[in-house]
């Protein structure tokens, strides 16, 4: 099955939560308690999104975590690839000498392929858009359009092997 960890989508969701109020500075416990989610892991979170550049942190009494940028500047991608690492689909879509089968695999080329798109889709998708959900059955204008790139981009893959 392909899924984020729970701790991935609890960093989506504490950035979602910073965006909604992108001015403010609040403390690991004040998100904590706001989320509903244990206070270690938001801290580990905020720790990992301020080594990214994604937050600022500030210490002292009025210290706490602010966005680093605007939450429009900020995508889904970014927040998932500091908690995780860079997000790969496969082991060979991870980089060259990821895999040991690599050389003779004739599917590595469709697997960056669909890496891509998918890594691609996450750019699209900010925090500021993610603090407006939308509703079941709606989709994004924008995700709409990239939705049928991944069939252009294939297509132009096959015509020049051809």
């Amino acid at each position: 099955m392909l899924r984020i960890s729970k701790l991935t989508d609890y960093g989506v969701v504490v950035m979602t939560h910073l965006a909604r109020e992108p001015e403010a500075v609040q403390t690991a416990a004040a998100v904590a308690d706001a989320l509903n989610l244990a206070q270690p892991t938001v801290s580990k979170l905020l720790k990992s999104f301020t080594r990214a550049g994604l937050l600022r942190s500030y210490r002292g009494t009025q210290g706490g975590y602010q966005l680093g940028r605007r939450p429009a500047a900020i995508s889904v991608l970014e927040v998932i690839d500091a908690v995780e690492g860079r997000l790969a689909l496969t082991e060979c879509s991870a980089g060259v000498g990821s895999c040991l089968q690599e050389e003779g695999c004739a599917l590595r080329g469709n697997w960056t392929l669909i890496n891509g798109v998918v890594r691609q889709a996450l750019q699209g998708v900010s925090l500021a858009q993610m603090t407006r959900p939308l509703h079941q059955g709606e989709v994004a204008v924008p995700l709409q359009a990239m939705l049928a790139a991944p069939a252009v981009a294939w297509r132009s893959a096959r015509q020049a092997e051809e």
